[in-house]
């Protein structure tokens, strides 16, 4: 059969998987967006806190996607562990390091503005720096959720949800006559996800950015 005709016999299983696989995602980039913003917030006013936590991070994005949940295996085994741990880790180096330096960036002259009123700093924090500290922390964001996409479906060698288990089926079948179907309906269900989700994060920039900032 060709392409269409693969497609419309399996669109509910891809449907199922695209929800899956969007599911994690969403679920994981939260939890890398708590995390990464609590670590920028708790290093940056230190150089070297916020250096070693960008290094750490950065680190973390080097290993290779398929021996980071290869080595999460025997610690948690197969299924949705290992996946959301390896998605929550590689999302965080975007967060931490947008975080850092959104929050550096904040001029300085209404930090003390708000302090001379009586702000205290966690007052500060959170009505001052962080609202002008969002856009680039947004953009960090963004990017994460552009690489996690991918590396999700990697997941499917460890029985994870999502897209992959496609993918792989076809590359497991690879001479079969649905083979190539399988690995296409995957990919490019992947890249819509994707276009659809920097979609929505272009709106929520222009619902939460005022246009003065964004300009």
């Amino acid at each position: 059969m060709n392409f269409w005709e693969y497609l419309g016999n399996r669109h509910q299983q891809l449907l199922a998987d695209a929800y899956q696989h969007a599911s994690a995602v969403f679920q994981c980039m939260v939890v890398a967006t708590v995390i990464g913003v609590l670590i920028g917030v708790a290093t940056y006013r230190s150089g070297w806190a916020g250096n070693l936590a960008t290094l750490t991070t950065s680190s973390i994005l080097t290993v290779p996607s398929l021996a980071m949940i290869g080595l999460l295996i025997p610690l948690v085994g197969l299924g949705v562990a290992p996946t959301v741990i390896a998605l929550t880790l590689y999302g965080l180096l975007p967060i931490v390091r947008n975080s850092i330096v959104g929050l550096r960036g904040v001029d300085a002259t209404l930090v003390d503005a708000a302090k001379g009123i009586g702000m205290s700093r966690w007052a500060r924090l959170l009505r001052v720096e962080l609202p002008l500290a969002w856009p680039p922390i947004l953009t960090g964001i963004r990017v994460s959720t552009q690489m996690l996409m991918g590396i999700a479906a990697i997941a499917a060698f460890a029985s994870g949800p999502g897209l992959g288990n496609e993918i792989f089926r076809g590359i497991s079948s690879l001479g079969s006559a649905n083979a190539l179907n399988q690995v296409l309906a995957g990919t490019l269900a992947v890249i819509v996800l994707a276009l659809l989700f920097d979609a929505a994060y272009v709106l929520i920039g222009r619902l939460t950015i005022p246009r003065g900032i964004r300009a």
